[in-house]
């Protein structure tokens, strides 16, 4: 190939690389956009390996990215999944106290929901019941515009939906190269050169590595968190009608094991997060030692470890063992099993980290000559997606490309 002329090449085409593309294109309708990924098909890794919530903005710190893009992209996403004809379900979830320890924080939590102008209700032990009756637990917060879907048919979708507007798709090219001008960006790929005005950089996993690539200096890293699911067997799944989480660990930004029933009627129960040892480390054999080396030897990482090593034993000690799973999962289903799970699958998770060892907790941008980076976009960011795409096409188009 030749080195290719367009407007704007966005990396990724998982749900926030197409969403921006979108962006862009309704900003600008004539706009020559193409999407590079190095997968055969969209929503190959987060996009596609998730719970498949619609969350609604209840863990958020009010004036974050997070809690505003949250809000404002999960009633558009709902809106769009109509059109688009992509099954969707407001069902609810309940995040469960299952000691008095927990009310506390229960309390923040609903106040975090109302400063975000989310609906959320502390109810007690009999109106859990009602709700879940197979649940446990001294109180719970109740919040009803919580639902599921398909993420992947939601990417699937998008990208139709792209390609009517003109987009080009250019899948299973990855990136090698990056080359910034003064009248352009040239990206290498496996596939040849393709040059443009500007860069958007969607590329989740490897987004610290294509900053690099394209001249910024970025600070922070991507660490991948490898989840793992399980899922209850179909004569048991009675034992969860909607959504049921743990009150979370402020410390951690992850949400603590959950059972999910999805979009297609299955109990999901999980994920963990353990710390991967690839990138795209979706087994406990996938091992890349250019990431191990660079773990190994990165300050950062070790002061993480430093910070946070009781409770990365305990995610390692519940990969491992289905019986401390499930007694996890039990102090919220105390009916649960072991035998009751099954073995259903993995995601790995980008997660940005300071120089500090400390874990970037909202999404994070930024720019540089001809680019703009997304940097950290966990979830919420499938819900917030489209929000999110709006938000990366202004600052891109402010740039004037």
């Amino acid at each position: 190939m030749t080195a290719e002329a367009c407007d704007v090449i966005v990396v990724g085409a998982g749900i926030v690389g197409l969403a921006s593309a979108r962006g862009l294109l309704e900003r600008r309708p004539r706009l020559r956009v193409v999407v590079v990924d190095a997968a055969p098909g969209v929503a190959a890794h987060q996009s596609g390996h998730n719970s498949g919530v619609l969350h609604s903005g209840v863990y958020y710190p009010p004036g974050s990215h997070k809690a505003r893009l949250c809000v404002q992209g999960r009633t558009e996403l709902e809106r769009a999944c109509t059109r688009w004809g992509v099954p969707w379900r407001r069902c609810g979830k309940v995040i469960v106290a299952t000691s008095v320890a927990e009310l506390d924080r229960l309390e923040d939590l609903r106040r975090r929901a109302a400063a975000n102008g989310v609906e959320a209700r502390l109810i007690d032990r009999r109106a859990l019941a009602e709700l879940e009756p197979r649940v446990d637990g001294v109180a719970a917060l109740h919040v009803p515009a919580t639902g599921v879907v398909d993420f992947a048919a939601v990417c699937r979708a998008l990208a139709d939906e792209l390609v009517e507007r003109g987009a080009e798709l250019a899948l299973g090219e990855t990136v090698k190269g990056v080359e910034v001008g003064a009248d352009g960006i040239e990206v290498r790929t496996t596939a040849g050169r393709r040059r443009a005005r500007g860069l958007v950089n969607c590329a989740g996993l490897h987004s610290d590595r294509l900053a690099r690539l394209a001249g910024a200096r970025p600070a922070v890293r991507i660490l991948p968190f490898r989840g793992e699911y399980h899922e209850l067997v179909a004569h048991r799944d009675h034992l969860v009608r909607a959504l049921v989480y743990p009150v979370p660990d402020p410390r951690f930004p992850f949400l603590g094991v959950h059972l999910t029933r999805g979009i297609d009627g299955r109990v999901h129960a999980g994920p963990n997060a353990v710390l991967a040892l690839a990138r795209e480390g979706y087994r406990w054999r996938d091992v890349d030692p250019a990431t191990l080396a660079a773990m190994a030897t990165d300050a950062a990482v070790w002061r993480l470890a430093r910070r946070y090593w009781r409770t990365g034993v305990d995610e390692l000690v519940r990969s491992r063992s289905r019986r401390r799973l499930t007694r996890a999962l039990r102090r919220l289903v105390p009916d649960l099993r072991a035998d009751d799970l099954r073995p259903a699958g993995t995601g790995v998770r980008a997660q940005a980290v300071r120089d500090d060892g400390t874990l970037l907790d909202d999404f994070s941008f930024a720019s540089s000559p001809r680019a703009i980076h997304v940097l950290n976009a966990p979830s919420p960011a499938a819900t917030a997606s489209l929000a999110i795409g709006r938000l990366i096409a202004a600052r891109a188009l402010a740039q004037s490309w």
